[in-house]
């Protein structure tokens, strides 16, 4: 497994019960000792889309529950790093911010594909020592994020998928249930 760093996914283990995180994958954007750590949970879509959120922006991109810090803040991951400068690499291929309002005027110039960006209310957070208990604990599981599992894979299938990443016994929890005692 991926030491937990920017850059990485932290899969939930398949028995994890807390609902903010049952079943899902974190793209981790900042894991310092210094600062803690935060990201966005990648599988899981809220009901509204982007323009539902933002009267007068003529898109209807998904947006997805970041997780359950600061729901009143919008996010975004993209593949635009010569259209945005100021955005900040978080794994090969995939960014983080950047000027919104350069980014609203590419989304009204048709000048954005919906399959190159992720929006994200709210985020994930930890704070510092904090997720590093957690995997202790072996709540999480973590391979190395990439554009295929962000950008690519259907969000429904984000946390087997990244499971298969891990390869051998990993493959077989995607077929754990929630509730091994239903068994």
């Amino acid at each position: 497994m991926t030491a937990p760093e920017t850059g990485t996914l932290l899969i939930a283990e398949p028995f994890l019960k807390d609902p903010n995180f049952m079943r899902t994958v974190v793209l981790m954007c900042r894991h310092t000792a210094e600062e803690g750590s935060f990201g966005f949970v990648l599988n899981k879509l809220y009901e509204k889309t982007l323009d539902e959120l933002i009267p007068g922006l003529d898109a209807d991109f998904p947006v997805y529950a970041g997780g359950p810090v600061q729901l009143d803040t919008l996010h975004y991951i993209h593949q635009y790093p010569d259209l945005l400068e100021d955005a900040q690499e978080i794994c090969e291929g995939v960014y983080w911010g950047g000027d919104f309002a350069i980014l609203k005027e590419l989304i009204k110039n048709n000048l954005v594909d919906p399959a190159k960006i992720r929006f994200f209310l709210g985020y994930s957070g930890w704070e510092v020592n904090q997720l590093d208990g957690e995997l202790n604990e072996k709540a999480w599981l973590t391979v190395a994020a990439t554009t295929k599992i962000i950008f690519e894979t259907p969000v429904e299938d984000i946390w087997k998928t990244s499971l298969y990443e891990l390869g051998g016994n990993y493959k077989m929890m995607v077929h754990f249930p929630t509730d091994p005692q239903l068994n």
